[in-house]
């Protein structure tokens, strides 16, 4: 067992405990397994052994410095999504070669700095942005290797602000386009067409919308290989849910049960880029209750943490699961669990029965190793939180604490 359990009456991390982990570090405390991690990341290179594949973690799920380098030892590409995200993914250590870079809004900066590393594909948004690449490659005597990332209208049946397959998204082009935009592609200087892209959502949790693609995606590839078409890879995205409130989701083994059969025979590297199924269950965030409060007909249970810190609950209503970190037998109560943020969205759980807890006991908010820090800022002035990495029985401060100088060390 990896990550974080429950041995008697506290939760621990890997064995370590949670409650000497906020005590040396303080709280709000991001804590991470770096076991969980490894577990999580063989289990997709498990499940896909069968084929010819490459795992792009996608950094803007968690883009901690200490957890990129993890990745990229364990032998991962990376899938960005900005500069910075370039700049950190070279740091780390990622090859040029195993980086992805995607989003609709490339600027001609970045443009200029993918070019300058040299890395394995653009997943191209448009034609625009294919004409913007090429021309960008060609002054430079040098190609962009481009895979299209195409619209395939399939509902994740997830969110809807993070589903990103259906017609009326921002991304991609409508694939029934796209073997035309990459005819004038193949035509243009400093383009070399080497894929197809589709990325549907996040946060799915049934695999037939991934299968689905799969198969759209390969009917893609097929035509464009018999068109002579010198593909390399087919990138099917990532997505795969996991279980917030420990009901279950599909792991990778079924992920591939359900996509590889629409590849079989393809002559092309299968790319995947998981970002939550990777480090979600792996991070949990520790905070301290403030107060009790009791309000109208409504309990408030005010800890440390608030919506700068996790904004998750607050954006998407999103669950996750409360729980004391030492269990002591008292009553179920039905509580809000909130923060101090000055906003009435500033709330971690609502209407969950929760073991009531006093004043400066500790709670822990699982799940939260995905798109929990990275989405955090500093509203109300509040210094983002420290995080640490549990690793071989310790316990390694990976960024500290912000102070009220971080804050206003930019301005001038």
């Amino acid at each position: 067992m990896t990550g974080f359990d429950r041995a008697g009456l506290e939760l621990s991390c890997d064995g370590v405990s949670l409650e000497a982990a906020a005590a040396a570090h303080g709280t709000p405390l991001y804590v991470y397994s770096r076991a969980a991690i490894e577990a999580a990341y063989t289990g997709y290179t498990s499940a896909f052994a069968p084929v010819r594949h490459r795992i792009c973690y996608a950094v803007k799920a968690n883009g901690n410095g200490a957890i990129l380098r993890l990745f990229a030892g364990l032998g991962a590409g990376a899938d960005i999504v900005s500069g910075g995200e370039l700049v950190a993914a070279r740091r780390a250590g990622f090859a040029p070669a195993r980086i992805v870079f995607a989003g609709v809004g490339k600027t001609e900066a970045e443009i200029a700095l993918g070019l300058e590393h040299g890395i394995g594909e653009w997943n191209a948004e448009s034609e625009d942005e294919i004409a913007r690449l090429g021309a960008a490659a060609a002054a430079r005597g040098t190609v962009a290797r481009v895979s299209l990332r195409v619209n395939p209208d399939i509902d994740a049946r997830s969110h809807p602000y993070i589903s990103t397959g259906l017609r009326e998204a921002k991304f991609g082009v409508d694939i029934a386009e796209a073997a035309a935009i990459l005819r004038r592609a193949r035509a243009r200087a400093g383009v070399e067409v080497v894929g197809v892209q589709c990325h549907i959502g996040s946060q799915i949790v049934d695999t037939e919308p991934l299968a689905a693609a799969a198969r759209a995606l390969a009917a893609l590839s097929r035509q464009l290989l018999g068109e002579g078409f010198e593909l390399r890879t087919i990138d099917i995205g990532g997505g795969l849910g996991v279980s917030y409130d420990g009901s279950g989701t599909p792991d990778p083994a079924r992920l591939a049960g359900a996509v590889l059969p629409a590849l079989l025979g393809l002559p092309l590297t299968l790319v995947l880029e998981p970002g939550r199924s990777l480090v979600a269950a792996a991070g949990a965030l520790l905070t301290r209750v403030l107060y009790i409060k009791q309000g109208h007909g409504k309990r408030f249970v005010v800890v440390d943490a608030g919506m700068n810190d996790l904004l998750r609950p607050a954006l998407y209503e999103a669950f996750h699961r409360v729980e004391p970190v030492l269990t002591r037998g008292r009553a179920l109560e039905l509580v809000d669990v909130v923060g101090p943020v000055c906003e009435t969205s500033d709330f971690l759980a609502r209407r969950r029965e929760l073991e009531l807890p006093e004043p400066g006991e500790l709670l822990v908010v699982r799940d939260t190793g995905a798109y929990g820090f990275c989405m955090s800022s500093n509203y109300n002035m509040r210094p983002r939180a420290a995080e640490v990495l549990i690793e071989n029985g310790t316990t390694r401060l990976i960024r500290r604490r912000e102070t009220f100088e971080d804050l206003v060390g930019t301005e001038v």
